[in-house]
């Protein structure tokens, strides 16, 4: 039970509730106990994969046909709270069902989606997709990487960086210029299946402040060869607009990962300081306690309420890029900002990373970075002024 309670908004359907708690139930048998070490080597078990999708948890909002679950985005809704909830946020499924097979399903061929979907779905294939550069980050129309045509195939060049799931991906989906001369025009969007070429290499999982666990890796492509039929859609130059169309719901996916650890800060945070005494009384009995969390606790309301209208908009085809900026920018500032009050109340200890709250304000920090900046967030809203 949500330390907030908050009304269930009514895309939350018994059945949506029952697979959230089977998705609970999973994470703290499979990943938590594993978690300490996943973190300690900045990657986590490939075979996790494979039992997540062997549970029904991969490519929960895809159509059965393609070897999803058929469900909605409310299931992978579900997915990111009890992600965050149990605290594994570094295992990369959201941005494995969520974010890169939406591509594929919207915008593949009967034949892609029939040969990388149902993959995808078993775990056998891990997804990233390759949008940073070392020298560019929201701006994606500046990109590098060339994906040239040569005869039945094209010839990928360039580098890519800050990839999440880059270190075990074996299928990424690389942001490339098809044409270089026509700017976001020219730009496309070129599967590479990693296990099948030859040229295409990992660099180092980079060392992050937080979100340890994930295997967030530099990628090169050294004239890799890959069929002309990888191409998302049915043109060169599509790249760009493919991408405009999906980061709405990317933003919300980060707005979503943002509640998450919200109400398990507030969760940590109210038993602990119930718990915790100082000058001869628990912590909560202090008014600064009480009026902090007070505060905490109405900003993470407003926020929560935000989300489930937002994710209620998105389930209507509703959700327009103006509005998932503002979910994104909202509650990314409002997480980052609950989180550091959190740690404030756990004192001395909050500063150690056997904590669960230490590591909370270490992950929270990218969540106004990634995904657009906030910055980025609110020159978009603006243009809705």
């Amino acid at each position: 039970m949500s330390v907030l309670a908050v009304e269930k908004p009514g895309w939350m359907t018994e059945d949506v509730e029952i697979f959230a708690d089977a998705v609970g139930r999973f994470f703290d048998k499979e990943c938590v106990p594993h978690n300490d070490r996943w973190i300690a080597r900045h990657q986590v078990d490939r075979d996790i994969w494979n039992k997540a999708g062997a549970n029904g948890l991969l490519l929960a909002s895809t159509p059965e046909e393609f070897g999803g679950a058929g469900g909605t985005f409310a299931h992978e809704a579900a997915i990111i709270d009890r992600l965050g909830r149990a605290g594994v946020d570094g295992f990369g499924i959201t941005l494995h069902n969520a974010i890169v097979a939406p591509y594929i399903y919207h915008y593949g061929s009967p034949e892609q989606k029939m040969r990388w979907l149902p993959k995808l779905a078993s775990g056998e294939l891990v997804a990233a997709i390759a949008m940073t550069e070392p020298g560019t980050g929201s701006d994606l129309q500046s990109v590098k990487t060339t994906a040239k045509k040569d005869g039945n195939h094209y010839v990928i060049n360039g580098s890519k960086t800050f990839i999440t799931n880059g270190g075990s991906a074996n299928l990424v989906i690389v942001v490339a210029k098809t044409d270089t001369g026509k700017g976001a025009k020219g730009i496309s969007l070129v599967v590479v299946e990693t296990d099948e070429v030859e040229g295409f290499r990992r660099g180092r999982i980079l060392d992050k402040v937080g979100q340890k666990a994930n295997d967030t890796a530099e990628l090169f492509f050294d004239d890799v060869r890959v069929p002309a039929s990888n191409l998302i859609g049915m043109d060169e130059g599509q790249g760009f607009i493919q991408l405009m169309q999906q980061l709405p719901q990317e933003r919300l996916i980060i707005a979503l990962q943002g509640m998450a650890m919200i109400e398990r800060a507030l969760e940590h945070t109210i038993a602990y300081v119930k718990e915790r005494k100082a000058f001869g009384k628990a912590l909560i009995e202090f008014q600064n306690t009480q009026f902090k969390l007070a505060e905490c606790k109405t900003e993470a309301t407003v926020a929560k309420v935000f989300c489930n209208y937002c994710t209620g908009l998105l389930l209507e085809g509703k959700l327009d890029p103006f509005m998932a900026s503002k979910a994104k920018l909202w509650v990314t500032e409002v997480q980052n900002r609950i989180v550091d009050e959190c740690l404030q109340l756990f004192g001395g200890y909050g500063y150690m990373n056997e904590y669960p709250i230490a590591r909370m304000f270490a992950d929270a920090r990218v969540q106004k970075i990634y995904g657009g900046t906030n910055e980025i967030m609110k020159i978009l809203i603006a243009r809705s002024l």
